[in-house]
């Protein structure tokens, strides 16, 4: 059999299968969407490098998650938009691989950095005595850099489990990036190895970490009920609910997306989820900690104040 295998130098990425007036629309619309993903966190990097009272470890990892969604975001929007104008539709097999590669990394470094500051919520509301010891500069450090060394490593393994298996077609990936289940679809062998580790990592990158989040909130939300001050409260309330929102939209829709049964339609379900990642949560993030956070309302007041003045 392996001799008679045509072998994939390039695939064809279906996308949305929509009309040209639709797929232009479509392109106005998504690159509106991807411009303010990258304006937005962006300006937030900004804001938090330029004010020193935002120099903290909450601000610290939230700069974190701005640099991943707008890497998030650039390694599968713009493919996409280049294939919402252009007739031939295609991508070669090794980008198509890499694309998968650091979609994987970019979405195992987001589970990470979202649980991480959980915990950082967690001590600074539960433990506020011990918070300059516990989330010391260097133990921020080292959680940020184990955040990234390990989502690169697990998305390696899958990009090894990738490379072992043949692939002789179809040419064609019904969806607008290489997401791995899609390019699993490519192999012609068995992938029951590929789709069992693809399970066994949402389990501990996904129902883990957000078990933990979970754990974290409802001991938060305890130690908050428990303010004397209205205005503490508020202030807590403000900041934990915005981190909620945030891990809400990812964790759900990463949940339903590779643990969830599917639907009659699991290609126009894995598309849909798949814009959540790409390019509205990505979006969402900075708008929600902007609207929410009443000390990134502030430095972001004072940087514009400053401009002013200058």
């Amino acid at each position: 059999m392996r001799n008679n295998e045509t072998w994939i130098t390039e695939v064809t990425l279906l996308g949305f299968q929509a009309d040209p007036a639709v797929e232009g629309f479509l392109f106005v619309l998504f690159s509106l969407f991807y411009s303010f993903t990258l304006w937005g966190n962006g300006v937030i990097l900004a804001i938090i490098c330029l004010d020193h009272r935002l120099h903290t470890p909450m601000y610290f990892f939230l700069s974190h998650l701005a640099i991943v969604d707008m890497s998030y975001a650039s390694n599968n929007v713009p493919k996409m938009l280049a294939n919402l104008v252009i007739q031939r539709k295609t991508i070669s097999f090794i980008p198509c691989i890499m694309q998968t590669f650091l979609y994987l990394a970019f979405a195992h470094i987001e589970c990470l950095i979202l649980v991480v500051m959980s915990y950082d919520r967690f001590v600074a509301i539960c433990h506020p005595l011990h918070y300059t010891v516990t989330m010391s500069w260097r133990v921020c450090a080292i959680l940020a850099a184990v955040s990234w060394i390990f989502s690169f490593l697990l998305a390696l393994v899958h990009l090894v489990l990738i490379l072992r298996l043949p692939f002789c077609g179809p040419h064609e990936i019904n969806h607008f990036f290489c997401e791995i289940l899609s390019v699993l679809k490519l192999a012609c062998a068995d992938t029951t190895l590929n789709q069992v580790v693809i399970f066994a990592a949402c389990v501990f990158i996904l129902v883990g970490p957000l078990c933990l989040v979970l754990i974290s909130y409802t001991r938060i939300l305890v130690a908050i009920l428990r303010i004397q001050s209205g205005e503490g409260r508020r202030k807590a309330f403000s900041t934990c609910s915005s981190h909620l929102c945030v891990v809400g939209l990812f964790f759900g829709s990463a949940i339903i997306m590779y643990m969830a049964p599917k639907s009659q339609h699991p290609e126009t379900q894995q598309k849909i989820l798949s814009l959540f990642y790409s390019l509205f949560n990505p979006m969402l993030n900075p708008l929600i900690y902007t609207l929410r956070n009443t000390e990134v309302k502030g430095a972001l007041r004072r940087v514009l104040w400053k401009e002013r003045v200058a």
